[in-house]
């Protein structure tokens, strides 16, 4: 098959959303099927250009996929009306070079990756040209998101155009794909046949390097000593500091746990809200902050956690599954999530950690003593996570099922 990618994020960003974008391109084209893709800089999560990605059109090779990037507006405060900009710029830019590739390799299927939904019209042309199946893969329901960590409001006039305008992008799709089956219900709600859409999960994308760290046993990581963390029991978080992780839950609950001298919290990376954050814990000697370790480090990181905690705020569990919880359960340690009963994100984490209402900071406590006081208990649900990322995320048997949905959805050709 050949596919053509449209999408804000890729590698070398290390979270978020740019590594399962290229895994998938850079997997696809292992099989033999050619993949093009067209990107913007590198900016995330520090919301900064990352080096070594000018700010003008540029296209290189990596891993066999062909990458054009494009230039578009990076704001330092990523606010309602400062993201759209950002958003809408990187659509402009993305328009022609995506076009013209279209035209050029005749693509079977069209790739729009959400965020950015605002991406789907130049999708959308590219595929008319080529003759190709619109395909939107979901990461993140983003106009939802917004409205459920208050960047934009859930009512007025607002939100209504908001609304509408979601129903006319999602309509220009022939399928579209996401991350979990609480999602996949959404899509249906939102307008799209069930036969029109399938699940495909972000997957584990260091587990081989995570359980070679030790599978999580916190004094096999380098990190306890260079962290002065010995005799500590960790609870780590890793990944994006924004308004949607709901991170001042975490720091209430080391307040509440500030007497046990066994405990010790680790917030690791970098976003927006992370000033914020270490002014709030100022004087708290048991949290420290440090940035987004190396790639090649995730596994000894992760294998620091006693248990990693996966904050989300109320209303934000089925509308993005945070894709730190693959290899969360790869680390071979529980996971604390806060979300609502029944939700994906806590169906996703049923038997493998506890899961506590969102934004209850002594519900989250609570759990974190229990799992510290309960060794067999916390061994018990870290083995269940890392039989459940095996089973559930690897990536061969998610490409597999992906590649199949693509060979059954290609569009009729003509015989030449």
């Amino acid at each position: 098959m050949r596919i053509l990618v449209v999408g804000l994020n890729y590698a070398p960003e290390p979270v978020g959303i740019g590594p399962y974008t290229a895994g998938l391109a850079e997997g696809l084209v292992a099989r033999g099927h050619r993949v093009e893709v067209v990107t913007g800089r590198s900016y995330y999560p520090q919301w900064a250009p990352l080096p070594g990605y000018p700010a003008r059109w540029n296209r290189r090779t990596q891993g066999g996929v062909g990458i054009t990037r494009v230039p578009h507006y990076i704001p330092r405060d990523p606010g309602g009306l400062k993201r759209l900009i950002h958003l809408a710029s990187f659509t402009l830019s993305a328009l022609f070079p995506a076009v013209k590739q279209a035209r050029r390799m005749k693509p079977d299927h069209v790739l729009v990756v959400a965020p950015s939904l605002l991406a789907m019209p130049v999708g959308a042309m590219a595929a008319r040209f080529s003759g190709a199946k619109l395909w939107v893969h979901v990461q993140d329901f983003e106009l939802e998101a917004a409205q459920a960590t208050g960047l934009l409001s859930g009512k007025g006039a607002v939100a209504r155009l908001g609304r509408a305008v979601e129903r006319f992008l999602f309509g220009l799709a022939d399928f579209a794909s996401t991350i979990s089956p609480a999602m996949c219900t959404r899509l249906e709600a939102k307008g799209f046949d069930a036969r029109d859409t399938f699940e495909m999960r972000n997957w584990a994308n260091h587990a081989d390097t995570i359980m070679a760290a030790g599978g999580g046993t916190s004094g096999a990581s380098p990190y306890v000593r260079a962290w002065g963390l010995e005799g500590r029991k960790v609870l780590l978080y890793s990944g994006n500091i924004a308004n949607k992780q709901g991170l001042d839950v975490v720091i209430d609950a080391a307040r509440l746990l500030s007497d046990r001298g066994d405990l010790a919290f680790v917030i690791c990376g970098e976003g927006p809200n992370r000033q914020k954050l270490e002014a709030q814990a100022e004087g708290l000697a048991n949290i420290q902050f440090h940035d987004l370790q190396p790639r090649e480090k995730v596994g000894d990181l992760l294998a620091l956690a006693h248990a990693h905690l996966l904050p989300q705020k109320a209303g934000a569990a089925d509308l993005v599954l945070p894709s730190k919880l693959t290899n969360i359960l790869a680390s071979g340690r529980p996971v604390i999530a806060t979300a609502e009963a029944g939700t994906g994100l806590a169906e996703e984490c049923e038997g493998c950690g506890i899961v506590t209402m969102p934004e209850d900071a002594r519900a989250l406590a609570n759990a974190i003593e229990r799992l510290a006081d309960d060794e067999p208990l916390a061994d018990r649900l870290g083995a269940e996570a890392l039989l459940r990322a095996r089973e559930r995320w690897a990536l061969d048997g998610i490409l597999n099922s992906t590649e199949a949905e693509l060979i059954a959805r290609r569009p009729a050709r003509p015989a030449t």
